[in-house]
């Protein structure tokens, strides 16, 4: 099974899990991206998106007044398809295997972001992917098909779980 798509409580490592891979399987070429909080004297004010070549930008901010809202941030839709959509496009070419974080509200907002997803899905390369524990329909219909492995990461298992993906990714 080529797919995998990790889920846990927000705060538990999912973030950290991929950038775990990421290290350890520099030898390939990685493609996709991850979000990183955005903090101002120590408050959480918005996320960035980087990708694995180096491009990023805001995803979501407090002072953004246009865009979805998503709690007390808003979403740069557009910004988001320039740098995680491309990312995907950029991944499906020429990537050996392909990091996602997350699958989440934010991101779900693009409906290019979950064309980009399906065909990352549907492609024979090697996909780890965070995705949201909470039901959305979107994240639903991709957890339950056939050529997905579902993991939950705990504060427990989480580096154990590190060591399987990476064995995995690398046997593939």
């Amino acid at each position: 099974m080529n797919n995998i798509l990790i889920q846990g409580e927000p705060g538990v490592g999912k973030t950290t899990l991929l950038c775990t891979i990421a290290d350890s399987i520099s030898n390939r070429r990685i493609g996709g991206f991850f979000t990183k909080e955005i903090r101002e004297k120590g408050v959480r004010v918005g996320f960035r998106i980087d990708t694995y070549d180096n491009q990023s930008g805001t995803l979501s901010h407090i002072a953004y007044t246009t865009g979805p809202r998503v709690g007390k941030y808003r979403v740069d839709v557009s910004a988001f398809e320039k740098i995680g959509v491309q990312a995907l496009k950029k991944a499906l070419e020429e990537a050996d295997v392909i990091l996602i974080d997350e699958i989440g509200k934010m991101e779900l907002y693009s409906e290019k972001f979950k064309e980009a997803v399906l065909r990352c899905l549907d492609s024979p390369k090697p996909l780890v992917a965070t995705v949201m524990s909470r039901s959305y329909p979107f994240v639903d219909q991709i957890k339950v098909r056939q050529d997905v492995e579902l993991m939950r990461v705990t504060f427990e298992n989480r580096n154990s779980i590190a060591d399987q993906l990476i064995r995995k990714i690398t046997a593939f």
